[in-house]
C-alpha cells in the first residue's frame, strides 16, 4: 500500500518497520515520505556475497551470523543492499537452527538463537518470501509460552506483525477488532515497552490510512491512548497525548471544524467569513513534494468554483515565513494562508492530530465536514456534486 504524503514519524525499530512493508505511519518526530514496499531483489553480478555458513560451535556460529550484519564494503546500490540483506537473513536462519539443535532451552544461547531465527525469517518474508512468512508465524507460535519473558514478548509482537501484514495484503478488516484487542493487551502488560508502543501506534495509523477503516482507526486510538497515558516513558506518554487530536480529527465528518489563527500577512483569521461557503482546508508545507504537486489541481478547482461559493484555506506547517511568502507569490496562490511558524507544532494541526500532509478536509455550506480526504479526483467529484445546481 502506497501513500504519497509526508508525515511526522519516529525512527522505527526494524521490528516495527516490518509491519507495513516500508510504509511509515504515525509517531512523533521529523517528517519522512512514505515509500513503496521493497520488491524481491535479484543479486547483481559481482555484488556483495554472503559467505557460506561454516562448521563450528554454537558460540562460533552466533558470532559468524552477527558478523554478517557488517558487510565487507558498503553496497553500491539499493538493489545490492537488499540482495545482501536477503542472503544474510537466509544464512542467519541456518545458523540459528544449527545452534538450536545443539543447545538446551536453558542454555544462554538458546534465546539469542531463537530471536535470531525469528528476526531473520521476518526479514526474508519482507523481501517477498512467502514460505519464510509462514515459517516465522509457525515458529513464533511455539514461543509465545516460552519461560523467557523477553522471547515470549518478541514472539507475540511478531505474530501481531504477521497478522497485520495479512490484513493489509487481503484488505479484509474482519480481523481488525481482534488485532486491536491483542495489541492493547500486550501494551497493557507493559505500558513502558517502546517497541510494543510503536507497534500499536503504527497499527492505528495504518487503519487510519486504509479506505473504510476509519471506525477501526478510532477504536485503536481509543484503546491504546489510555494505556499510553499510564506509561512513565515520556515519549510514549507524549504519543498518547497526541491521540486525542487524532480522535478529534477522525470524528470531524458530520461535525463543524474550528479554525483560528493568524494569516500570513499578520492579520487574524475570521472563520465567520466562510459562513455559507464550501471550504477546503489544506494542511501543507513548501517542503512537502506531494503538497506542492496538489496545488495545480486546487487552483483549477478554485478558479472553477470560487465565484460560486468555494473557498480554500491553507494552513502552513512551515517554520520559515519568507519561504512561504516567496512560494505563495511565485505559485500565485489566491487563497488565505494561516501561518504560525511552528512546523508540526502548529496549533490547528496539533488540535486535530495532523501527522501526515497534505491533509485536505472539505467542509460543506452548513459548516460540517464532508470528508477528510479531498485530494485529486476526489476533490473534483465532491465539488461537482456540491455545485451541480450552481449554474
Amino acid at each position: 500500500m502506497l501513500h504519497r504524503s509526508c508525515s511526522v514519524r519516529a525512527i522505527l525499530s526494524p521490528l516495527v518497520l516490518l509491519l507495513v512493508g516500508g510504509v511509515a505511519v504515525v509517531a512523533t518526530t521529523p517528517r519522512i515520505c512514505r515509500a513503496q514496499p521493497a520488491a524481491t531483489p535479484e543479486a547483481p553480478a559481482g555484488g556483495l556475497e554472503v559467505p557460506p555458513l561454516p562448521e563450528g560451535t554454537p558460540e562460533e556460529l552466533m558470532k559468524f551470523a552477527l558478523g554478517l550484519r557488517k558487510p565487507a564494503r558498503q553496497p553500491k546500490s539499493r538493489e545490492e543492499a537488499l540482495a545482501y540483506m536477503q542472503g544474510v537473513a537466509a544464512t542467519s536462519v541456518q545458523a540459528a537452527e544449527k545452534i538450536l539443535a545443539q543447545v538446551k532451552p536453558d542454555d544462554r544461547l538458546h534465546d539469542e538463537a531463537a530471536r535470531l531465527k525469528l528476526e531473520s525469517l521476518m526479514m526474508l518474508s519482507q523481501t517477498g518470501d512467502a514460505q519464510a512468512a509462514t515459517d516465522m508465524a509457525t515458529y513464533a507460535k511455539t514461543l509465545v509460552d516460552s519461560p523467557s519473558p523477553a522471547l515470549a514478548l518478541e514472539a507475540k509482537r511478531l505474530l501481531l506483525v504477521s497478522d497485520a501484514r495479512e490484513l493489509l495484503s487481503t484488505r479484509t478488516l474482519d480481523g481488525a477488532p481482534d488485532l486491536i484487542k491483542r495489541t492493547a493487551d500486550l501494551l497493557a502488560a507493559d505500558p513502558n515497552d517502546a517497541d510494543t508502543a510503536m507497534l500499536a501506534t503504527q497499527l492505528a495509523g495504518v487503519f487510519e490510512q486504509m479506505p473504510d477503516a476509519g471506525e477501526h482507526a478510532a477504536n485503536a486510538y481509543r484503546a491504546f491512548g489510555p494505556i499510553f497515558a499510564t506509561s512513565t516513558n515520556a515519549q510514549i506518554k507524549q504519543m498518547g497525548e497526541s491521540f486525542a487530536g487524532t480522535l478529534r480529527r477522525l470524528s470531524l465528518p458530520g461535525s463543524p471544524m474550528e479554525i483560528e489563527g493568524t494569516l500570513l500577512d499578520g492579520t487574524a483569521f475570521d472563520q465567520k467569513s466562510l459562513a455559507g461557503k464550501v471550504v477546503l482546508v489544506d494542511f501543507w508545507a513548501t517542503w512537502c513534494g506531494p503538497c506542492v504537486a496538489e496545488i495545480p489541481n486546487m487552483i483549477d478547482q478554485y478558479e472553477k468554483y470560487h465565484d460560486k461559493g468555494f473557498e480554500i484555506v491553507g494552513i502552513s506547517l512551515d517554520e520559515d515565513r519568507a519561504a512561504v511568502e516567496g512560494f505563495v507569490k511565485e505559485a500565485k496562490i489566491p487563497w488565505p494562508i494561516l501561518f504560525a511558524g511552528k512546523g508540526w507544532g502548529d496549533p490547528v494541526a496539533s488540535f486535530y492530530g495532523i501527522t501526515g500532509i497534505p491533509q485536505l478536509i472539505l467542509i460543506g455550506r452548513d459548516g460540517n465536514v464532508i470528508t477528510l480526504n479531498a485530494r485529486g479526483e476526489a476533490l473534483a467529484k465532491e465539488l461537482a456534486t456540491l455545485f451541480k445546481d450552481a449554474g
